[in-house]
Parts: C-alpha cells; sequence; structure tokens
C-alpha cells in the first residue's frame, strides 16, 4: 500500500502543561519548571490501559509520527509503521509520541520564553540530555494515566531513548524495539555535529544564539549543518544510485553553481530544513546525542545497565549499509542484554540505502516488527 492511498488515521494532538510543583529535574543539576510536552497520539487507551505504545523520535523529526503534518501537509515521519493493518495498528494500539524537550515543535527548548526574563532561552536554556528526554516523557506517560507501557519503540535518536527508558524504567515498560541505533555516540558521530554546530555559531545571523530577538536566524548555517548531516544519513550505494556524477543541465558551468545534481540535492535539503527547524534546538539535541553512553553511568559495563530490564522483551534492528550506526554496534547492544539475562531478537537487514533507511520502504523491517509485536502482544494479552 503506497503512502498516498493509505487509510486517513485518526490523530489527537496537544500541548501538557506541567504545573510549576512538578519540574523537570536535569542531569546538569538543574531544573524546568513549568515544563510543555507537545504530543501526538492514534488510537485508543483499552479499558486496562495495557497497549500504550511510546514512539520516540529522532533528531530533526517531530511528534507527528503518521498522519497528515499540520505544517508541512506531508504524511508523518513513519507513516510506512503505523496505520490500519500496519505494525502499530491504531486499532489494537494507543500511539503516543511526544516532541522532545528541547525540541521546536511545542515541547520546551531554547526558543521557549523564558518565564524569568519573558523572553526566548536562547543559550541561556540549560543543557539537556537523552535521560532528560526520557524523564519528561515518563512524567507524560504518567500524567496521561498509562502506569505500564506495552512498547517504547525508536529508530536513531529514538532508539537511543529506549535504549534509556530500559536503563531507567524497565518496570513501566513491557517490550522495546530500538532500530538503527547505538548505545554511545562515537568520536565520528560527535565530529560530524561538531561540524554543523560550527557552522551555525559562525553565521553572522545567529547573534550568539538570540537571533529570535532580531527578527532573524542562522539560515545559511544551519542549511550547511544540515547538508553535512544529510550524508551521514545515506550510503555511497545509496548515493550512486540516485545520483552518480549526472550533471544538473548539459555541460559544465565552469563556476560554482551546482554542477551536479548530488549538490542540488543536499542544497535543497538544507533550503526545506531551514523552513522547519529551529537552530539552536539543533545545537541543543545534537550535543544531548554526543553526551549518550549508557555504559557511563553503569561503571562503563553495557550489561549493568540492562541489569534490571530482564523482563523486558527487546526487539533490535540494524541495517548492513548503515555506517552512522553500524551492525556492531547493534551487536554490542544485544550481547549487553543477553549478559544481563535479558531476551533479545536481533535481525541485520540487507539494505543499500544506509541509516534512513529506518524511514524508508523496507519489507524486512515491517514483518520483523510486526512479528515481535504481535507475539509480546499475544504474551502481554493483547487482542
Amino acid at each position: 500500500m503506497t503512502l498516498e492511498t493509505t487509510p486517513p488515521i485518526e490523530q489527537d494532538s496537544g500541548v501538557w502543561r506541567f504545573p510549576a510543583d512538578q519540574p523537570l529535574t536535569l542531569e546538569s543539576g538543574g531544573q524546568i519548571d513549568g515544563l510543555e510536552m507537545a504530543w501526538s497520539s492514534y488510537g485508543r487507551l483499552n479499558a486496562d490501559r495495557s497497549n500504550a505504545v511510546l514512539v520516540c523520535h529522532a533528531l530533526t523529526l517531530d511528534q507527528y509520527a503518521a498522519g497528515i503534518h499540520p505544517v508541512s501537509g506531508k504524511p508523518g515521519w513513519w507513516t510506512r509503521l503505523i496505520g490500519p493493518g500496519k505494525p502499530l495498528d491504531p486499532a489494537k494500539h494507543f500511539i503516543v509520541c511526544a516532541n522532545v524537550v528541547g525540541g521546536c515543535m511545542g515541547s520546551t527548548g531554547p526558543g521557549s520564553i523564558n518565564p524569568v526574563t519573558g523572553r526566548p532561552w536562547g543559550l541561556a536554556f540549560p543543557v539537556i540530555t537523552i535521560g532528560d528526554m526520557v524523564r519528561a516523557q515518563a512524567m507524560l506517560i504518567e500524567a496521561m494515566g498509562v502506569s505500564t507501557l506495552f512498547a517504547v519503540v525508536g529508530g536513531s535518536m529514538g532508539g537511543m531513548q529506549v535504549l534509556q527508558w530500559a536503563a531507567d524504567y524497565p518496570e513501566r515498560m513491557f517490550s522495546a524495539v530500538c532500530v538503527a541505533t547505538a548505545a554511545r555516540h562515537t568520536a565520528q558521530n560527535i565530529a560530524f555535529h561538531e561540524v554543523g554546530r560550527q557552522a551555525i555559531m559562525a553565521d553572522p545571523d545567529w547573534r550568539g544564539g538570540e537571533y529570535a530577538l532580531h527578527g532573524g536566524r542562522p539560515g545559511k548555517g544551519l542549511a550547511v549543518a544540515r547538508m553535512a548531516a544529510h550524508i551521514t544519513y545515506l550510503s555511497e550505494a545509496a548515493l550512486q544510485r540516485k545520483f552518480g556524477r549526472e550533471l544538473q543541465r548539459d555541460g559544465l558551468s565552469w563556476g560554482f553553481d551546482a554542477d551536479f545534481q548530488v549538490e542540488s540535492y543536499l542544497r535543497y535539503q538544507g533550503a526545506s530544513f531551514v523552513d522547519r527547524f529551529d537552530a539552536n534546538s539543533y545545537l541543543y539535541i545534537t550535543r544531548a546525542m554526543d553526551y549518550f553512553d549508557l555504559a557511563a553511568a553503569h561503571g562503563g559495563v553495557l550489561a549493568e545497565a540492562f541489569r534490571k530490564a530482564r523482563d523486558v522483551r527487546f526487539c533490535v534492528l540494524s541495517f548492513t549499509s548503515d555506517w552512522l550506526y553500524p551492525t556492531v554496534e547493534s551487536r554490542q547492544i544485544v550481547r549487553a542484554l543477553n549478559a544481563a539475562g535479558a531476551r533479545a531478537s536481533f535481525v541485520e537487514i540487507e539494505s543499500d540505502k544506509g541509516h534512513d533507511a529506518f524511514l524508508l520502504d523496507e519489507p524486512v523491517m515491517e514483518a520483523a516488527l510486526a512479528g515481535f509485536l504481535d507475539a509480546a502482544g499475544a504474551a502481554r494479552g493483547l487482542s
């Protein structure tokens, strides 16, 4: 079934505002008062509240995982997996996706108003971590009246959140699915992020992070950051198949216009990204990913992070051409789960699409996810 013919999906959305006496405590030692969490949901919570699924989004995505995005008008980023008859089925599951803390689609972030100053936070916003994002999600899920999630599911940075859930709240989840992810950021990952951050901060329109006060934005720097990052989401085979050395027009320009189709593609990706993402949010979220090292808080032993998650059912999926979070990273997760005594299924999926394969048409991924969730649902007693 193509996205164009996918049946409409019932979608609810809103912003949950926490009272001042329920602050978000941060790993840095600070806290955020009056936390706001923007969310979307699909399906209904069943009578015994046992069918809730939390979907965690990646770096540049948001809470609109399915249905139609209200800003872009495009299908949600995981419409291939969420919908009637799909692995995450609103007829069976109550599916919730929340914009992460630090994001720019309604949750509290650097673009939000600082209640103390009445101005956008900018760089006065506290540094956040993946753990902080998960703690905020746990607050939201509890506020929604859900004590135990049937599943926590995510890819890329979303997969990091899934792993953090398993380490911090194993008693509040029945199963976990992490796709194309890792238990820590490598030096190469950090290096690519730093290139992007420096591109943003070198843009004169960034203005020390206070561009919102001047009615502008560091569009050029953010576009370059997106271009650099987007290269890591693809594989060499995918780039060659899609573009090769094809030219934009007959002949060379003998200048620095976009002669090659791949150049034009990257420029388009950069320009369109600027229209939907906040530059300071990009700084904060990439920094949160760089700080992520699940074993660090457990004596450097990853298995210890999962020691209390023995009753959680895990599914770990990777892609052969993903060089951003290669299969070796997923195998390390699986070995740590096994060492901790947890049940873990693992599938390495043959694909030449690179890291972005988790967002694309991958029938093996869909089948693996459906099979795992069906089996977990039977064990959970979901109809």
